[in-house]
């Protein structure tokens, strides 16, 4: 019974969709000009056909029959309208762009081909050309309010304000106030900065809905916008006393408190905040998750923000995302190691907390912690044997522990884990190739990166590696000079990549211009690395200045003391 049903209304569609075919029946929707003739039988029979598989979900021969519609009937809108859709739900808008156009060539007044258009252009952010087309359309439908009202958001949207404020007054000496007009205008009157103007607009609103938040919160921000900032906080006050418990009005309050800067205020109304019922779990959390995003409200009032979220805690008890606050908060003040101890209290409370475990695995890797991240990374990627990220870690403080058969393993399994998705494969094989070279396995480390570049060749992860390890070992040096020349175009500033590029010009024996690549380097302004002063070393004793190449390396082991082996180089630059 419910097979013959859904064929039946299957069918009915089908026949109402294939009927779209004739311009008799639907005027604008693919028949051939005046005057031509094609085979209508079969063109029906193809568009029906690829209106089925489009129904199934079978875009690629919905695509092929309505190519093949298209062929039959050259003047067929219907079909690139159909082919059309198809392509832009697939992502390729180029190709749809494509098709809609000339869809609109044959028939230039339908609206759905010229909407169509006019979405590709907003995806691509080419608001001119989204204009002309919704400019078009309001020619052609002028009696379209919709219409109208989007033409304006997108006057707005592109800066052209004069056009915004004149269509939406228009609108609104037509229509009288109201939110779906009035309320665009008003933005505009604000981003205009005719606060005044603004004001009578919304009080006109507020007569007929005196409690609402949006209307309200207009008000309050042309008060803000002609600086006065309490009389604006009393339009929410007042809004607070007569809603006290409402939900909506606490959260944007909270809101211009954050826009003012207002902390002092912003934190005496996160605790009501917090102890409000009507405020979801999930709205409390990303209020939080905000707030931790504001990198001065963390420098100055960090440990009131530290307070709220342990109130929040209380109030939702064994709450694995809750739980995850505190330790987001540490980390965000820098305080990587205090997060690393908060998480390994809530992993031994809570063992069954993956986002902690997670979460801590990547501290430790940050902090380059690799014993604890080894000892951590196994349990992890035992307990949660499903979880991609925890073998990738443990593997790579394995590699960093120079126990490479517990690393190849984890990133056997890490494969597994990847199935068919390219960039999980790609990162599997990068860290492989890596394993392979310290093992001084460099046939097996080159045979890998040639397999990654296989899944992508312009990854610079990869081009950047692979250009390294072959400067080492100084073979194929003009192709790795042409893989990190590929990285530098596109990454002209990275200093990873730049001390890959002076490494290589250094081996190929161009030391000047490596020498000058390290200088600006070091004078970047980012943190010290000890590995461009180890690199800037050699450089400097390649050119013969071996009172500058020991600086560099004695700067080399302050940063990092493991790096015993400069030593020897140190010594050497001595004796000459």
């Amino acid at each position: 019974m419910n097979i013959n049903r859904f064929i039946y209304f299957f069918l009915l569609a089908v026949s109402i969709l294939s009927g779209a075919c004739n311009r008799k029946a639907v005027p604008g929707l693919g028949s051939a000009k005046s005057g031509e003739s094609y085979d209508e039988a079969a063109y029906n029979y193809y568009y029906g056909d690829a209106v089925r598989y489009k129904l199934l979900g079978n875009s690629g021969e919905a695509l092929k029959y309505f190519e093949h519609c298209f062929k039959i009937n050259p003047e067929s809108d219907a079909s690139l309208y159909q082919m059309a859709q198809i392509v832009i739900n697939n992502g390729d808008l180029g190709t749809g762009k494509k098709y809609i156009s000339q869809a609109i060539d044959l028939q230039p007044k339908n609206l759905w081909y010229l909407l169509t258009l006019a979405g590709i252009y907003y995806q691509e952010s080419n608001i001119d050309s989204a204009v002309l087309c919704y400019e078009k359309a309001v020619s052609y439908y002028p009696e379209r309010e919709n219409l109208l009202v989007s033409l304006g958001n997108l006057y707005s949207e592109n800066k052209d304000l004069d056009k915004a404020r004149m269509l939406f007054s228009k609108i609104d000496e037509k229509a009288g106030i109201n939110e779906k007009t009035t309320v665009p205008l008003i933005r505009v009157l604000l981003e205009e900065t005719k606060y005044k103007e603004a004001q009578v607009k919304v009080l006109e609103l507020l007569k007929e809905n005196p409690d609402d938040i949006l209307y309200n919160g207009l008000l309050a921000e042309t008060y803000r916008g002609e600086g006065d900032k309490e009389k604006a906080f009393s339009v929410y006050n007042q809004l607070i006393e007569r809603n006290p418990d409402n939900p909506l009005i606490q959260l944007s309050l909270l809101d211009f408190l954050l826009k003012e800067k207002n902390y002092e205020e912003l934190f005496g109304l996160m605790n009501t905040v917090i102890l409000n019922n009507k405020i979801s779990r999930e709205e409390k959390i990303s209020v939080i998750a905000g707030l931790i995003e504001n990198d001065e409200l963390v420098e100055k009032f960090g440990s009131n923000l530290g307070i709220v979220i342990m109130v929040l805690e209380a109030n939702y008890r064994n709450d694995n995302l809750v739980l995850l606050l505190r330790p987001e908060l540490l980390q965000k003040s820098k305080r990587l190691a205090d997060a690393a101890e908060r998480l390994e209290e809530i992993i031994v409370q809570y063992p069954d907390n993956y986002y902690a475990w997670e979460k801590l695995l990547l501290i430790y890797y940050d902090l380059k912690d690799f014993n604890n991240l080894f000892i951590r990374g196994e349990q992890c990627a035992t307990r949660f044997n499903r979880s991609f990220l925890a073998k990738v870690l443990y593997a790579n403080a394995a590699i960093e522990k120079e126990n490479y058969t517990v690393a190849l393993e984890e990133l056997r399994k890490a494969a597994i884990l990847a199935g068919e998705n390219k960039e999980m494969n790609l990162q599997v094989l990068v860290m492989k190739a890596d394993v392979y070279y310290r093992m001084k396995d460099y046939l097996k480390s080159f045979e890998t990166f040639d397999e990654a570049i296989k899944y992508n060749s312009d990854d610079m992860t990869v081009l950047n590696n692979y250009a390294y390890y072959l400067a080492e070992q100084e073979i194929r040096l003009k192709e790795a000079d042409e893989m990190i020349r590929k990285v530098i175009e596109k990454e002209k500033d990275n200093t990873t990549f730049l001390d890959t590029y002076a490494w290589v010009l250094y081996k190929r024996g161009k030391t000047k211009e490596a020498a000058r690549i390290m200088e600006a380097i070091i004078n970047s302004g980012e943190d010290e690395d000890a590995e461009w002063f180890e690199h800037y070393g050699y450089i400097l004793k390649k050119m013969g200045k071996c009172k500058e190449a020991i600086g560099s390396w004695q700067t080399a082991i302050r940063l990092d003391p493991s790096k015993t082996e400069i030593l020897k180089e140190i010594e050497a630059c001595k004796r000459k």
